[in-house]
């Protein structure tokens, strides 16, 4: 069955609607197994809350119910016929709005991870940033809060921000974003912007092994713990693993309660260390062990009895970045760009202009396959580089070649790599990181998702 329409006069929605009623699979669901459910948007409320709209596929979410998170639902409204009402939970089957979940983001789980393959589908990153400037340098914290609502919306924005330059940036997937970005914030927000260049984003990748200890006994670093650290190479695409090689009697329960916990929190600590790399990108693709780990407590013998030298959260989290860039500077890093798969569909006659084209770009091309008058190219190239073939394309082809594109990968860069001006203060500075973060030291440090 086909069916069609129009989103501005609404002809033909009803009929849609009746056909997915009536045609689709409906999807069975255990109440009351364990719950299971996705974030797939996030909205705000009149007052600026956080709202999750939440899809379950098993168990069932009450109202005042704490998840896994940490969090408690204060407020529960469920679709029934187009329409949100109150309900005191969500079963499985159901889609619901839930109120009270934090800094909930669209993609997180709730409960159990559902069984669902196509949910593990992940978009292709972004290859592209902008630095986006407002009109007035005024409303440079209003248009903060403006991207940041934004991100919620599609997390893959990811807004970036500079102190040190006063920049805010965005990432891209091309430069129609730009406009429909601008477009938003002129409509939604009020405010007036404008972009700069668009460059590329690169990652960086272990060239080695490296590993690293700070020690608690240490005067070295005044952080009542210890941690060792190694960084390794992981497989392309792998993203980032932590793993612990560490007796569990070392590990500080009595702070994380839960090994899982302190896993956890680790995890966001290395991941926050590694936004930013030897060169400025994220470093990714990577093994990072645990290797050593130690703490003090009243009773300890490591070091003189002293309430203000009791190891809390923050201690590893202000250390971790420590350890971490000092293996990684020992492992050093490959910076990688983005690269994309091309498909170029033209006229027979205009193959070996762009295959001279797509050369003098940087690009590979497998031997071209003939359809008729007509050939089909494909080959990949850097991201960078396409829109310079989109531009060149009508020329080449005589207005007849069609390009579509898709990512393909990261390569490593060729020449000297190129560098991203850092948004935080380098660990490996290690005199300047020790006196910002003593400067911080009076602030309230938490273990992640704790309650107040």
């Amino acid at each position: 069955p086909v069916s069609f329409g129009s989103g501005i006069t609404g002809a033909g929605v009803e009929s849609l609607m009746a056909g997915i009623a009536e045609l689709l699979p409906a999807e069975e669901g255990d109440a009351d197994g364990p719950v299971s459910g996705v974030v797939f948007k996030i909205d705000r409320g009149p007052v600026g809350e956080r709202i999750a709209y939440v899809r379950m596929f098993s168990g069932t979410v009450h109202k005042r119910d704490r998840l896994d998170t940490g969090r408690k639902v204060t407020a529960i409204r469920f679709f029934d016929h187009g329409t949100a009402v109150d309900r005191s939970a969500i079963r499985a089957r159901e889609i619901g709005l839930l109120w009270g979940l934090g800094n909930v983001r669209i993609g997180d789980v709730i409960g159990v991870p559902p069984d669902r393959p196509a949910l593990r589908h992940q978009f292709a990153p972004p290859t592209l940033e902008t630095v986006i400037v407002p009109r007035r340098s005024a409303d440079r914290g209003a248009l903060r809060m403006a991207l940041d609502q934004l991100a919620e919306q599609d997390p893959l924005i990811n807004v970036r921000q500079n102190d040190r330059r006063q920049e805010l940036s965005v990432s891209l997937y091309g430069e129609v974003q730009k406009e429909v970005i601008q477009a938003t914030l002129a409509s939604d927000f009020g405010l007036v912007v404008s972009f700069r260049d668009t460059t590329t984003i690169c990652i960086e990748r272990p060239g080695g092994t490296g590993a690293t200890v700070e020690l608690l006994q240490s005067e070295a670093h005044p952080f009542s713990a210890t941690v060792g650290l190694r960084v390794e190479p992981g497989a392309p695409e792998s993203g980032l693993q932590l793993r612990l090689d560490v007796d569990p009697r070392l590990l500080p329960l009595h702070i994380y309660k839960t090994t899982d916990r302190f896993v956890e929190a680790m995890g966001q600590y290395v991941r926050g260390a590694l936004e930013e790399g030897l060169f400025g990108w994220q470093v990714t693709d990577c093994t990072v062990t645990m290797t050593d780990c130690g703490y003090y407590a009243s009773d300890g013998p490591t070091k003189p009895v002293s309430p203000t030298l009791r190891t809390t959260a923050a201690d590893f989290r202000k250390l971790t970045p420590l350890v971490l860039m000092r293996a990684l500077e020992r492992a050093t890093t490959v910076v990688c760009e983005p690269v994309m798969r091309v498909s170029i569909e033209t006229p027979g006659d205009a193959v070996g202009a762009i295959l001279a084209a797509v050369s003098r770009l940087g690009g590979a091309i497998a031997t071209p396959s003939p359809r008729g008058a007509r050939s089909v190219v494909e080959g990949s190239l850097p991201a960078a580089r396409l829109q310079e073939l989109r531009r060149q394309l009508p020329g080449l082809a005589g207005g007849e070649g069609v390009i579509e594109s898709s990512f393909g990968g990261y390569q490593p860069v060729h020449g000297s790599p190129p560098t991203r001006p850092r948004t935080t203060v380098n660990p490996l500075d290690r005199n300047t990181y020790l006196a910002r973060v003593a400067r911080g030291a009076s602030v309230s440090d938490r273990l992640p998702d704790s309650d107040d």
